[in-house]
């Protein structure tokens, strides 16, 4: 896919997040432009063509256009504007009251994403991704590697949707409408990958990274899982239960973290200590 030059000036910053930039179009407000850092080049590419797959399967997110490039050299994305959203994370640090609300919708569009069947042959099998990273990562041993790749391999599959990285910031509103972002990751699987993601973010990551990252204390965002555990299961499990459950799931994601910061993330392989013992 041939990337469209633009120039910068056309555009103003609007935010930020680990990966790159956001920009709207000065002129234009139907555009908003998602620009990655210099020197990540595929990434961009890999997110493109799957957002237009995505797009197309009818998955509410919004509509992808360009793949585009400035004249520095960097990658980016440009979508269709959602003009006055906020996300799901950014919506609970501001109004802290209506976390349970906030929580039982995020809850609401997980449930439906996941139970979108998906044409297997068009994306990646989660369990794949997962393989490929365990054998990329120079931070486990051979043993440990093993088990890893024997929990995941025995996890049940499923042919529905999984979001790949799905943080309460990568689902947005604005009235009665709701969007997934970011779906560089999409492919297809057991959902418990995907909720492997939502207990980490809320509960497993440290006190300043949520509150950097996700705009609230701990506190509130350990609130914000209790909801959506009990609206995604529903009250008959306990939330201790479904903590068990889940813990594994959001040490794995240890694989992914590991992978971006190039280094060992112990605090976060607490989850993974039931496999690996």
């Amino acid at each position: 896919m041939e990337a469209i030059k633009i120039n910068l000036d056309d555009y103003e910053l609007f935010g930020g997040g680990a990966n790159g930039e956001s920009f709207n179009h000065k002129t234009d407000p139907t555009v908003m432009l998602k620009l990655y850092r210099p020197g990540i080049v595929q990434q961009p590419l890999d997110e493109i063509t799957l957002a237009r797959k995505v797009y197309e399967m009818g998955i509410s997110t919004p509509e992808p256009g360009d793949y585009v490039v400035t004249d520095d050299g960097r990658y980016g994305i440009r979508f269709r504007r959602i003009t006055g959203k906020k996300s799901y994370s950014r919506a609970t640090g501001d109004e802290p009251e209506k976390v349970g609300q906030f929580a039982r919708e995020f809850a609401g569009m997980c449930l439906q994403l996941h139970a979108t069947h998906v044409d297997t042959t068009q994306f990646e099998n989660v369990k794949d991704r997962y393989f490929r990273l365990l054998r990329e990562n120079p931070f486990f041993d051979a043993v440990q590697k093993a088990k890893l790749e024997r929990f995941i391999a025995d996890v049940p599959d499923e042919d529905t949707a999984i979001h790949g990285d799905l943080q309460y910031s990568n689902a947005i509103f604005t009235g009665n409408e709701r969007y997934f972002i970011d779906l560089g990751d999409f492919c297809w699987g057991n959902h418990l990958f995907d909720l492997g993601m939502v207990y980490l973010c809320c509960n497993l990551s440290n006190a300043d990274f949520i509150e950097e990252t996700f705009h609230m204390p701990k506190s509130l965002a350990i609130k914000f899982w209790e909801f959506f555990a009990r609206e995604y299961f529903g009250p008959g499990i306990p939330l201790k239960e479904i903590e068990e459950l889940i813990l594994p799931f959001a040490g794995l994601k240890t694989l992914i973290v590991e992978r971006d910061t190039k280094r060992p993330m112990p605090e976060l392989r607490v989850g993974l200590e039931s496999i690996l013992s």
